[in-house]
């Protein structure tokens, strides 16, 4: 029973929609994630480079996770809900129904994932315009963004999808429609993949001259006319049918939405560092560098006003923070590359049987072993004849080149465990040099970066993150509450159920210590320095 003064705790649901799951977490008004639970969502590969996905299968994920992290918990005490997604290109038509987004016609495959490169040809011609909408985006769009992919559908899928499209939905968006039936977007997904610009809106002169003109058409109806700040409530909560889908009460709030990788370093960039005796304590936030490493990695650094960093997308306007431009880096499918190193070598299944008889996982016995034979030496020095060149699906940063390919140099006969343990060494080293290379070019474009602030699957492995440390020179800070991501989420949720007056609110008392009650109050879990 609560006493005369007390007054009951609220929670706040955070829904994670990674590349190969979905994730949801309940969290306290003190940041704490109090429920954690994960669905494996689907994914299909027609052909190579060809990426898909089912809304209608990750709402039902969405479904399941929520319903499990709200058990036992009291509605009435459920405040808001807020969504993050990848950036991947939703397609329904004008009913609201599923199109297909292949050749092979199947509508329930009706999402290009954001590591889908189908389109280069179109993201080619569209970098030949020389547009000035590419200044934003480091002078070179990705194949990645968005407008490429239409493009694609509009060239190879005319009247299968293109003709009968009534809305395209950045992943997050969809997720927000779904539980609101609200088809406002939300700024961060429109600025950061779709060209729309936080201070002029839509260039029609881009979408003409790339051959996309229909678009403009209805006030641009079918890719966003209504576009809200991340955390902004949406329409009037969640909708009956939506609260029944996710076991919530209906007409709780539901938050406009980030991109995953955004929604990551919202909930770890504004860390509470005082009292830890750390090197960035005092120093401004713009002095870090948030890295989100799942599938890819993702380099989020803010700034007071504008920088132009070639080969870096942004800057962004209020695109992660209000009232602070983001430039974004990123390296394509850097999880996904340790993976794929790991899993196609020789040695892989003996890896398997020696981790399973441990009990670890196959990095954690990976990371056992590289200390068992580096003997006096550091580790890192195993690697000095084995080099790796990590752009096996191209560069997004700070090369901006998709068409660049991976390599190995230094390769033996041999193919042991040994082998296989110094080849996994030598591609975190190379994803990690990656990370300065990021780095450099955003301070010589302007930038101040002192330390790197890591979440994100990837930062659970202590390797990946001590090599990030030795090669960038940087301190590495790593928060308590390793779910960043979901964190980030739920402030969506938690700004706009109206407990905190907006996302910059719940930002600045975390990191400037403002009096007041605060979303994410995380002390430190370690900090790595080299």
């Amino acid at each position: 029973m609560l006493g005369d003064n007390q007054e009951p705790q609220h929670y706040y649901v955070g829904v994670d929609v990674g590349t190969g799951s979905v994730r949801a977490a309940l969290v306290d008004q003190g940041g704490v994630l109090l429920a954690f639970a994960d669905q494996p969502i689907k994914r299909w590969e027609p052909q190579f480079n060809h990426h898909e996905q089912s809304s209608e299968d990750i709402w039902a994920a969405c479904c399941v996770v929520t319903k499990k992290v709200v058990q036992g918990i009291d509605s009435n005490q459920i405040r808001g809900i807020g969504f993050d997604a990848t950036c991947s290109l939703v397609v329904l038509d004008k009913q609201f129904h599923p199109l297909p987004v292949n050749h092979e016609g199947d509508s329930h495959r009706n999402i290009i994932m954001w590591l889908d490169h189908r389109a280069v040809s179109q993201v080619q011609r569209i970098n030949e315009t020389k547009h000035k909408v590419l200044q934003y985006v480091g002078g070179v769009m990705s194949v990645e963004m968005q407008a490429p992919k239409l493009l694609w559908l509009k060239e190879k899928l005319r009247e299968t999808c293109w003709n009968k499209a009534g809305h395209f939905f950045d992943l997050p968006d969809f997720l927000s429609w779904k539980a609101t039936g609200v088809t406002a977007r939300s700024l961060c997904s429109l600025v950061c993949k779709w060209t729309y610009s936080a201070e002029d809106g839509w260039d029609d002169s881009f979408w003409k001259m790339i051959g996309l003109e229909d678009l403009v058409a209805d006030n641009y109806s079918k890719i966003g006319n209504q576009v809200l700040p991340p955390g902004a409530s949406l329409g009037n909560g969640l909708t009956p049918e939506a609260a029944k889908d996710l076991g919530l009460p209906a007409g709780i709030a539901v938050a406009a939405s980030l991109i995953d990788a955004h929604a990551g370093g919202l909930g770890v960039i504004g860390a509470d560092v005082r009292g830890h005796s750390l090197a960035c304590e005092g120093q401004p936030v713009t002095s870090r560098l948030a890295v989100i490493c799942g599938t890819s990695s993702c380099h989020m650094g803010i700034s007071q006003g504008p920088i132009f960093v070639p080969g870096v997308w942004g800057p962004y306007f209020s695109a992660m923070i209000p009232g602070f431009w983001l430039n974004e880096g990123g390296q394509s499918v850097t999880g996904g590359l340790l993976d794929h190193m790991v899993q196609g070598h020789a040695a892989f299944p003996e890896l398997q049987a020696r981790a399973t008889a441990r009990c670890q996982s196959v990095y954690a016995y990976l990371n056992s072993h590289l200390d068992l034979i580096k003997k006096a030496q550091p580790v890192g020095f195993l690697t000095v004849d084995l080099h790796v060149w990590p752009d096996f699906h191209g560069n997004r940063s700070p090369l901006a080149d998709l068409t660049l390919k991976g390599m190995v140099t230094g390769l033996k006969l041999s193919q042991d465990l040994d082998d296989l343990a110094i080849l996994y060494l030598a591609t975190v080293q190379a994803i990690a040099f990656g990370t300065r290379l990021i780095v450099e070019a955003m301070e010589a474009a302007g930038h101040s970066i002192s330390t790197l602030f890591l979440c994100g699957g990837l930062s659970k492995n202590p390797l990946f993150v001590q090599m990030h440390a030795d090669i960038t020179g940087m301190p590495v800070v790593l928060s308590r509450e390793v779910e960043s991501v979901l964190v980030g989420a739920a402030i969506l949720g938690a700004c706009a159920s109206g407990d905190f007056t907006s996302v910059q609110t719940s930002f600045l008392q975390q990191t400037c210590g403002i009096d007041g009650p605060t979303l994410i109050n995380r002390k430190l879990r370690r900090q790595w320095q080299e």
